[in-house]
């Protein structure tokens, strides 16, 4: 897309990336918070994800920075390596790592990603996002965990509802529903659902406030937490570097050369690049315009983002579902709302962190319920469903892994599903079968499909083992354009021990030479007539007596 093109969209991008500037502010924090790094690490990850990543990307819609899904790895990495600055040195690693991954077109590993799985993730995530904002919706002080905790905590959270908090969540979350449903709203693009609600929710605190109101929220941790800095050098202070080379404890102290910085660094890259590709490609499905992303380019952004990110004390980065869908619904067009994004960000650090500080993470909460809800409506699940077993099993697991356990194994039980129920279809389709009535038996014509592989093995021998007795087999092979040595050394066995047990007689035709499992020229005459024949009777009426005395006579000559 040409740049003429990127800002004739500004009207769209602007409100919709100062919306997703809104709802990474808190998540930036937040997830730097839960990581056990410096909250300002969370801010510059969200910074360099917008303007950098958003830069090299050619997605329109995805937006990049912290992710939730990293957290436990990240937690458990700083305390590991016993340093934050040792932790960059390994984030940089894993950049570098993703950056060759890019190069050597490895994000074409998204396209066998099945679409019930990634619907299934995209669910799960909407629930997640919808269970998680409950307690900050009702100003409860409650974090909601993992696993079966989610029903205790979300039971708690109503038990400390807050009336002020609680109403003001109420407000936002009615402006954003109206504003998608009523048709005259939804035509004032300048103007998204979440922007208003973040507004009107903001102003209604402060007039809370001003008139001494016991709704008004006024305690800090209810409302955005963004560090103050006085001066350009307290902000240069709180960066941090990577330490590459640290020679204060001799070699054993460089980063380089210590086997658990690459073994974080790889962890990172791996879990990083698969959650990118799968947020790529849920993203892509939820960009209304249908345009896709070059997932090659994209873990080249990915890479030089962390590498960036790391250069100056950031947490590793991926594409985030929940920004990206937010950036959706708030109206976005081109990318240049993800880089908009990252300019707040940056902006909102250098100038204006006191009036961000007013907006009530209540507003926030209601946004993302929102969301959540877009995410996992009733209708997703409906049409799974409506698709059949095979399609709605891998959905549906993933969905429920996705919520109790985690993202990356919902992901990964939901393939493994998919490719069982693949199998199970293959297997079905190894061969088309067809059973005709004769006199003294059955004639089943067994026609095989152009591959059989070793998985139709099963499928094949139970039924060869069904054929009744006195029957005649047909086994054709015209089609088959390869056929498994397991298949073949079955057909063999069949035919030459088991089926003459059961007075079975089996013929095969269409088999090449080399397989040595060919009839004789008489052998597929006499097939060829007895079958003609047959059809003939089939056509006439004749009397089964009358056919059989026709199949003996040309048998016999």
């Amino acid at each position: 897309m040409s740049k003429t093109k990127i800002f004739a969209n500004l009207k769209y991008d602007i409100p919709s990336g100062l919306v997703v500037f809104l709802v990474a502010l808190p998540l930036c924090l937040g997830i730097a918070m839960a990581s056990g790094a410096p909250l300002f690490a969370g801010i510059v990850t969200g910074i360099i994800g917008g303007i950098i990543v958003g830069s090299i990307s050619n997605s329109h819609i995805s937006v990049s920075g912290p992710a939730a899904g990293l957290t436990a790895i990240v937690v458990a990495a700083i305390l590991s390596l016993c340093s934050f600055e040792t932790f960059l040195t390994a984030v940089f690693i894993a950049g570098l790592m993703q950056l060759i991954l890019g190069f050597l077109n490895a994000g074409a590993i998204s396209n066998y990603f099945p679409n019930n799985v990634i619907e299934g993730m995209l669910a799960g995530i909407g629930i997640i996002i919808f269970l998680k904002q409950i307690p900050k919706a009702f100003g409860a002080d409650v974090e909601v965990g993992s696993g079966l905790e989610i029903f205790s905590d979300i039971a708690t959270s109503f038990t400390q509802l807050q009336l002020g908090i609680a109403v003001i969540a109420l407000i936002s979350f009615l402006i954003v529903i109206l504003w998608d449903k009523i048709s005259f709203l939804k035509k004032i693009k300048l103007l998204p659902g979440a922007l208003v609600a973040v507004i009107v929710g903001t102003l209604v605190n402060e007039l809370f406030v001003a008139t001494n109101s016991n709704l008004a929220i006024k305690e800090a941790r209810y409302l955005v937490g963004l560090p103050i800095f006085s001066n350009f050098q307290e902000l240069r202070g709180s960066l941090y570097h990577p330490d590459f080379l640290n020679f204060s404890d001799g070699f054993n102290g460089v980063s380089l050369l210590k086997k658990e910085v690459w073994i974080t660094a790889l962890t990172i890259t791996i879990v990083a690049s698969i959650e990118t590709l799968l947020c790529i490609e849920a993203s892509d499905r939820l960009d209304p315009q249908k345009r896709l992303t070059d997932t090659n380019l994209e873990l080249k952004a990915q890479g030089i983002g962390n590498m960036a990110s790391a250069l100056i004390g950031g947490l590793p980065l991926t594409s985030v579902v929940v920004r990206s869908s937010t950036n959706v619904h708030a109206g976005a067009k081109t990318k240049m709302s993800a880089i908009i994004h990252g300019v707040f960000l940056l902006l909102c650090v250098l100038t204006i962190p006191f009036m961000l500080n007013k907006i009530p993470l209540a507003t926030l909460a209601a946004i993302l319920l929102y969301i959540g809800y877009k995410l996992a409506k009733p209708a997703v699940f409906r049409h799974f469903y409506q698709r059949g077993k095979y399609q709605f099993i891998p959905f549906i697991v993933t969905v429920v892994t996705v919520v109790f356990a985690d993202l990356l194994y919902g992901v990964a039980l939901g393939m493994i599903i998919s490719i069982f129920s693949i199998l199970r279809g293959n297997m079905k389709r190894a061969y088309y079968f067809k059973k005709e009535e004769y006199a003294t038996g059955d004639i089943i014509h067994i026609h095989l499909a152009q591959e059989v592989s070793f998985l139709n093995k099963a499928a094949i021998l139970f039924t060869l083992d069904a054929i009744p007795e006195d029957s005649k087999v047909i086994i054709n092979a015209s089609d088959t354009v390869y056929i498994a040595h397991d298949i073949l050394d079955s057909i063999r066995e069949f035919r030459d021990i088991r089926a003459p047990l059961r007075n079975v007689e089996v013929t095969v035709i269409g088999f090449k030479e080399e397989y040595n499992l060919a009839n004789t020229d008489t052998d597929i005459r006499q097939v060829s007539i007895e079958h003609a024949l047959l059809m003939e009777h089939r056509n006439n009426l004749k009397s089964s007596n009358e056919v059989i005395t026709e199949i003996k006579a040309e048998a016999t000559n």
